[in-house]
């Protein structure tokens, strides 16, 4: 990893978002009569972290440099930012480290072996922007035949965002679109010299106008295990727990696993498993098969 440099476009555009979304009376002011635009104004953000309403201005501009962490804490403060906000505020203004563009993750015999252990619950190992580089066939049975997409199209948020038989599967559809988003943009900063990312939102951004309108709202989220209801069209209905299993959490490689919520749920990923028993248990995509032997076992 590397020094992250502040990147003061995107710190100022983070700012303004989270200004529009803190209401006066969240912070312990009076309401002030009919606004022009919604949230706080620059000079109650910079009253309240006690900081100068010209430089605070300069902050949201772009303009301002060197900001400490003194600083920047109390504008977090004030702002109401969550943990996962924090950390997106601190890597924009320079804190923290950027990541590295390194090789493709090192799909390993382990990481293989719990796919199949994990059967008949649908898993996959993924990297931090989404990318699948291997499954379990209750995963990729899931929604369509994952086996049947182009290597570069095995990523769950261009899969989501872009195709139709995998976003059809959502019951909370603009829940999980927006979650996706998000999260994309919580971790974008200390990636933004990776051309795998590049290349992924610059892609999402030119095919998706769902995946624009959710980008520019400059929501960001952390990672956390969470409810996510699907439809299988092989199955129906699913309710599951969402969670990662973590390889690396530095590099954001994880085992992602969907557990049943409830009888039902477990009985139609048994269904499924039926169905799909006689394909291998797991595949490994691209050129990452688990240690360099065969992509299929």
């Amino acid at each position: 990893m590397t020094s992250s440099t502040p990147d003061r476009s995107a710190l100022g555009a983070f700012l303004r978002a989270r200004r529009a979304r803190v209401t006066p009376g969240e912070v312990g002011l009076p309401a002030g009569g009919r606004r022009r635009t919604p949230g706080l104004r620059r000079e109650e953000v910079a009253q309240l972290a006690g900081v100068g309403v010209t430089w605070y201005t300069w902050l949201e501009q772009g303009r301002a440099r060197n900001a400490s962490d003194q600083v920047l804490d109390a504008v977090a403060r004030v702002l109401r930012l969550d943990g996962a906000e924090h950390r997106h505020l601190m890597m924009l203004a320079g804190r923290g480290t950027a990541t590295e563009p390194g090789p493709p993750m090192d799909l390993r015999p382990e990481h293989t072996a719990v796919l199949a252990k994990l059967l008949p619950y649908p898993a996959a190992v993924q990297t931090d922007c989404y990318d699948l580089v291997a499954a379990n066939r209750a995963y990729r049975y899931l929604f369509a035949d994952l086996d049947a997409y182009p290597v570069e199209e095995r990523n769950c948020a261009w899969l989501m965002f872009t195709e139709p038989s995998w976003r059809d599967s959502l019951l909370d559809e603009e829940s999980v679109l927006r979650d996706i988003a998000a999260r994309l943009r919580a971790r974008q900063p200390e990636h933004r010299d990776d051309p795998r990312w590049n290349a992924l939102i610059t892609r999402l951004r030119q095919e998706s106008p769902d995946f624009v309108r959710l980008w520019e709202s400059y929501e960001v989220k952390g990672e956390r295990s969470q409810l996510r209801r699907y439809v299988s069209p092989r199955v129906g209905a699913l309710d599951v727990q969402f969670q990662s299993l973590w390889l690396d959490r530095a590099r954001g490689e994880r085992i992602i696993v969907m557990t049943p919520t409830d009888a039902a749920t477990t009985q139609r990923l048994e269904r499924l498993e039926s169905l799909v028993g006689a394909a291998p248990a797991w595949t490994a995509f691209g050129d990452s098969a688990a240690g360099g032997s065969a992509a299929r076992a």
